[in-house]
């Protein structure tokens, strides 16, 4: 088979490593990758949101399967492109991946079906947002941009003079974009988050092993948010009641929403939820694997990641026998100096020869230069470890992380630690 994998990031490495995995793979192609991906892929700068030179690269190059990491190609109609092509494509469609590129249509297909989640309202006007957090009876919420904003879109608020400060960063001075054109004013939930990734085909569907990760950008969850600066799975705070309780009250009741509004959903549902003193409750909803808990997710599935995607695209879910790994992984991210405020490019990576062979690597923000390889953006590459025990990955993956160098580079020493207790 010929593979062609869409994406850059951290994420799609992983996704890389695992499609490599399979021995029916002869090519893997990826447009555009990094300087990790490079060494598993033949990589071509096309841009994703030019569908068309995309589907002729598929058919020069005889591509039997593509899959696609992120977001944005999904939001855009990627796959409703590729079907209108005849071409099989791992991902959901453009209807389906509103799940992700709205948050008031996720907001309101949950209000409609009573799927657990935050109260909220929604606003198109900042005067009105303004208002409305002047009359709140509460000094803590969150505020969300409507569209996509990168995993950063929303801020999380712990005084109104925090939440006045936030609408007008995000619907006047458009620090998000258009995706700040409307927002959500958001119920703050307490309790621990966790994430659960679900395959589908629009028929069955099957979870892989929950993962928690870490927004904010310094120890103790202080700082900025970020795209992400580590993550491990599974959590032992989504024990198997709760487990139990967010498949019956939030996973089946949104998959059947999805299909009473005739919505075809194939391909991966993040529901990344908050466990509450009342129960699972939805924080967000995503429509690809998240990054970095793809990063430890997947080197848990033993399953081949290839063959489920086919699975997905012919609806035969119902017929594939999942496995999954017992063990537990553990995953560090290596930013820029200064991410994620700006930050500089270019800076010499050394000391991934001297890493352990049981250290995996999956490069997001790196490439090539002059056959040397440099950072190239603010999440530089993540480490995983995988052990019997999440205390021995945490372990491995701490004695290794200041093997690699490069100038200015920051990590969480803290990623994981709080579970072990």
């Amino acid at each position: 088979m010929n593979i062609l994998l869409i994406g850059s990031g951290g994420r799609e490495h992983a996704m890389a490593w695992k499609i490599r995995q399979n021995p029916d793979v002869k090519t893997l192609y990826c447009i555009p990758g990094n300087g990790g991906i490079a060494l598993l892929a033949e990589c071509h700068n096309i841009p994703l949101n030019d569908h068309s030179q995309i589907i002729h690269f598929v058919r020069e190059k005889n591509i039997d399967l593509t899959l696609v990491g992120p977001e944005v190609p999904l939001v855009n109609g990627i796959v409703d492109d590729f079907f209108a092509a005849g071409l099989p494509i791992f991902g959901p469609n453009k209807a389906a991946a509103q799940m992700e590129g709205s948050k008031v249509f996720s907001k309101q297909l949950m209000e409609k079906y009573q799927i657990p989640t935050a109260d909220y309202r929604e606003f198109n006007n900042a005067n009105a947002a303004l208002a409305y957090i002047d009359a709140y009876p509460g000094a803590e919420m969150v505020i969300k941009a409507d569209g996509l904003a990168a995993g950063k879109g929303a801020i999380v608020c712990m005084s109104k003079e925090a939440a006045r400060e936030a609408v007008r960063q995000v619907m006047t001075e458009r620090i998000f974009a258009d995706a700040g054109s409307k927002i959500i004013i958001e119920e703050f939930m307490t309790g621990e988050e966790c994430s659960i990734f679900v395959v589908t085909d629009g028929k069955d569907y099957f979870a892989l092993r929950p993962a928690q990760d870490f927004k904010r950008a310094l120890d103790g969850d202080q700082g900025k948010n970020t795209g992400g600066m580590g993550s491990y799975a599974p959590t032992p705070f989504l024990t198997d009641d709760l487990h139990e309780q967010a498949v019956r009250a939030i996973i089946e009741p949104t998959l059947a929403a999805l299909r009473s509004e005739g919505i075809d959903y194939r391909g991966i549902l993040y529901c990344g939820l908050m466990l509450t003193p009342t129960g699972p409750r939805v924080v967000e909803f995503n429509c690809r694997f998240g990054d970095p808990e793809t990063q430890v997710v997947l080197p848990l599935l033993d399953s081949d990641l290839v063959d489920i995607a086919l699975a997905v695209h012919e609806q035969r879910l119902g017929q594939f026998r999942l496995k999954l790994s017992t063990k537990s992984a553990a995953c560090v991210v290596l930013a820029s100096g200064g991410y994620p405020d700006a930050y500089e490019k270019g800076k010499l990576i050394s000391g991934l020869d001297k890493l352990p062979e049981d250290i995996i690597t999956f490069h997001a923000g790196t490439q090539i230069r002059d056959g040397e390889l440099v950072t190239s953006g603010g999440r530089v590459m993540a480490l995983t470890a995988v052990a019997d025990s999440l205390e021995t990955a945490i372990q491995r993956i701490y004695s290794s992380v200041q093997t690699v160098e490069f100038d200015g580079m920051q990590f969480r020493s803290d990623i994981a630690k709080r579970a072990l207790s």
